[in-house]
C-alpha cells in the first residue's frame, strides 16, 4: 500500500514540486519507472520492511498499522499543504495526528487500512485483467467493501493477509529497484514485465502466500498487543 501511494506519482522525479497528488491508479509501467529511479537505500529499506511485514505482520500489527496510518495521513496532508505552500509542515502534522488517533481506534484503523488494501488489490486485478482503465474504480470499490468488512469478521486473519500482501509488494519492488542498478538487468526485466503483465502479480502472490502460511503457523494468538485467549 505504501509503495502504491509513492508509485502513483510517476512524474515526481521530473516535476518541480516536491509532492504531486494521486490522480489515477498506477500501471505496471509506472511501477517500473519508479523502481528504475529508486535509490539503493530505498531498495534496501523496502527489502527490510517487506520482510518485517511478511514475517511479523500479526506479532507487530499495532506498530505496522500505525506506521501505515501515519504515512497515509502524511501523504494526504502533503497534498493539501502543496496548495498553500507548506507541504512538509502540514504533511508532518497530519502524519502525527493520524498515527496518534490510530492506537485508541485500532479496530477501525485496521478496517480502514484493509479497505485501502482491498481497493488497491481490486484495482490492480481490474487493470491486470485488461478491463477498461477508466472504470478501475469499480474493482477498487469492490475490494474496499470486501476487505473492509472482512476486517470485522476475521480480525486476526485479515491482518495476516493484509500484512502479507503489503510485505510481498514491498519486497518485490525492493528487489526490482536493486536489480535496476545493474545495467545488464535493466533491458531484460523491463521487457519481461512489459510483455508479460502477469509476472509481477505472480511474483507478489507467491511470497504473500508463503508469508501468510508462516504467520498462521508461527504467530501467537495474543501477539501484537491483541487480547489474550481466555483461560479455561
Amino acid at each position: 500500500m505504501i509503495v502504491i501511494l509513492a508509485a502513483a506519482t510517476p512524474n515526481v522525479h521530473a516535476g518541480t514540486t516536491p509532492f504531486q497528488p494521486i490522480t489515477r491508479f498506477p500501471g505496471q509501467g509506472d511501477l517500473i519507472n519508479w523502481c528504475h529511479d529508486m535509490s539503493i537505500g530505498t531498495g534496501i529499506l523496502l527489502l527490510i520492511m517487506g520482510a518485517v511485514y511478511l514475517l511479523y505482520g500479526w506479532s507487530m500489527f499495532k506498530w505496522l498499522v500505525t506506521i501505515n496510518a501515519g504515512i497515509i495521513g502524511g501523504c494526504i496532508g502533503a497534498a493539501v499543504g502543496q496548495r498553500y505552500g507548506y507541504p512538509l509542515a502540514i504533511g508532518t502534522l497530519c502524519c502525527i495526528v493520524a498515527a496518534s488517533i490510530t492506537l485508541p481506534l485500532m479496530k477501525w484503523a485496521v478496517a480502514v487500512v484493509g479497505g485501502i488494501c482491498g481497493a488497491l488489490v481490486g484495482a490492480a486485478i481490474w487493470r491486470t485483467a485488461g478491463l477498461e482503465p477508466n472504470l478501475a474504480w469499480a474493482g477498487a470499490m469492490t475490494g474496499l467493501v470486501g476487505f473492509g468488512m472482512l476486517s470485522f469478521i476475521l480480525f486476526r486473519g485479515s491482518i495476516i493477509m493484509y500484512t502479507s500482501l503489503q510485505g510481498a509488494m514491498m519486497l518485490i519492488l525492493g528487489v526490482l529497484g536493486l536489480m535496476f542498478k545493474h545495467p545488464d538487468f535493466i533491458p531484460r526485466v523491463t521487457q519481461t514485465m512489459t510483455t508479460q503483465p502477469f509476472v509481477l502479480p505472480i511474483a507478489v502472490f507467491i511470497p504473500a502466500i508463503l508469508g501468510l502460511i508462516y504467520q498462521q503457523t508461527h504467530a501467537g494468538g495474543s501477539a501484537g498487543g491483541g487480547p489474550a485467549p481466555a483461560k479455561k
